[in-house]
């Protein structure tokens, strides 16, 4: 049986692919699970520079797996406080996505749909092909919605159009999502992989414990006051200082040519 989270590694970068494409990506049987243990081991691997999250077949993610509620494949909790207890702890994905101490990238290959569409909006960036669509879906099941798709939104879009989306259910496509500025690039399908991986290449190429104290200024600015912002930003720029990756590009500048990193 083909495992449900397909992991390869090169370049510095983690390509994660959710595995169950006869369900759309459902996020149901181990796969949230393999899913958080991997995303857990790559926030702390030295050899990772970037995480790409994608999804097998035509789509990313349906979300959450309803056939198997509908049939009673999955049984229900023993109580909602127990239902609720695992959910969260399978939503430390979206806060691994979000805040780990490197960049993270949805490679969005299709529908994007409720759960799906917030671990997508949870990464750091977006890169839709032209099949790309999204749709927070939660509405329309007569559920509230989850893995932080209402933070996401909320900052991305400011409130307003948040709430409109999520009372909705709207189905936006590739066009509209790059209208709304839900992705930062749209390209062809067929170009989808290969612009994508050169992106997080360049990252997993990429000064690391820079990412880190960006990501941690990235956390502070959307939450945070400005005196915090400010510092934060000059605790980071005083630990960066002193890392080789600064030493190698101040060599770099002055040899006219591009630092090589490596990532200390």
């Amino acid at each position: 049986m083909a495992p449900e989270l397909l992991q390869e590694t090169a370049d510095g970068v983690l390509l994660l692919t959710m595995n169950r494409p006869e369900a759309l990506n459902a996020l149901g049987g181990t796969m949230m699970w393999d899913l958080l243990k991997a995303l857990g081991e790559a926030a702390v691997d030295p050899a990772i520079g970037c995480v790409v999250l994608t999804g097998a077949g035509r789509g990313f993610s349906a979300g959450g797996d309803m056939k198997a509620r509908a049939t009673g494949a999955k049984p229900p909790p023993a109580t909602p406080e127990a239902g609720a207890d695992e959910l969260r702890s399978r939503m430390e994905c979206s806060r691994l996505l979000h805040e780990m101490p490197k960049p993270t990238i949805a490679m969005l290959n299709g529908v994007a749909a409720g759960a799906g569409m917030s671990l997508a909006l949870a990464c750091d960036m977006r890169i839709a092909g032209t099949s790309a669509r999204m749709t927070t879906a939660f509405a329309n099941m007569g559920f509230s919605g989850d893995f932080g798709g209402h933070y996401f939104l909320a900052r991305l879009l400011g409130p307003a159009k948040a709430r409109e989306l999520y009372f909705t259910s709207a189905k936006l496509d590739s066009a509209q999502l790059e209208t709304l500025g839900l992705v930062n690039r749209l390209v062809p399908d067929a170009e989808l992989r290969a612009e994508t991986m050169a992106l997080a290449k360049q990252l997993g190429r990429g000064p690391r414990v820079a990412w880190r104290y960006m990501k941690r200024n990235m956390k502070i600015a959307e939450e945070g006051t400005l005196a915090e912002a400010l510092d934060a930003e000059a605790i980071g720029m005083m630990r960066t200082r002193e890392t080789a990756d600064h030493q190698e590009a101040l060599r770099a500048f002055m040899e006219k040519r591009p630092p090589v990193f490596q990532g200390k």
